[in-house]
């Protein structure tokens, strides 16, 4: 009886906590994510591991090596924009121009934190398509077409695990391996 109770301690201990599935409540709602990005631009291609962690005041980006080694570092917050990469720190109003300059492509922060839980960002105007179960299939707003192609369940509040946004030759790939509200 005693070797049970110990088993089942054990195996209770090594739980993990679940993973959100379905949209949060609060349209700003915090999370975590950890997954990968791609880029693609013209015979350009880049891929980095993803883990992003968002509050209502700030956002923090980080683009990770295979090994797991933290290859940029992107702060926002209502101060602006910080990236850190290879031992510089480089600061600016918006992510849009900063990684434009520093690493060849814009990351569209500011949308995106929206956009990653299939929601229009709140400012500005927007078209979206919706497929058969009404969750969002494509998202146009601020000039990106934000393409929805899996989603972690069927259900009609189902977080994406797969878009890809295009725009004027780019195009950035995600892959949401773990969604975790905070």
């Amino acid at each position: 009886m005693r070797r049970i109770v110990l088993l089942s301690l054990l195996l209770s201990a090594c739980a993990t906590t679940p993973t959100i599935v379905q949209r949060p409540v609060a349209l700003d709602a915090p999370f975590l994510i950890n997954g990968r990005i791609a880029i693609v631009q013209a015979a350009r291609r880049e891929s980095a591991g993803l883990r992003w962690t968002h509050t209502a005041a700030s956002d923090e980006v980080l683009l990770l090596a295979p090994l797991g080694q933290t290859v940029a570092r992107i702060t926002s917050d209502v101060q602006g924009v910080t990236l850190e990469t290879e031992g510089q720190t480089h600061v600016a109003q918006d992510a849009e121009a900063l990684t434009q300059q520093l690493l060849g492509w814009q990351l569209p922060l500011s949308g995106l934190r929206y956009w990653l839980t299939a929601l229009p960002a709140p400012s500005g105007a927007y078209h979206s398509e919706q497929d058969a179960t009404g969750r969002m299939s494509v998202l146009y707003q601020q000039g990106w077409a934000i393409h929805y192609t899996r989603y972690a369940d069927e259900g009609h509040n189902a977080l994406p695990l797969r878009l890809t946004l295009q725009r004027a030759g780019l195009e950035v790939r995600v892959v949401i391996d773990e969604w975790e509200g905070r």
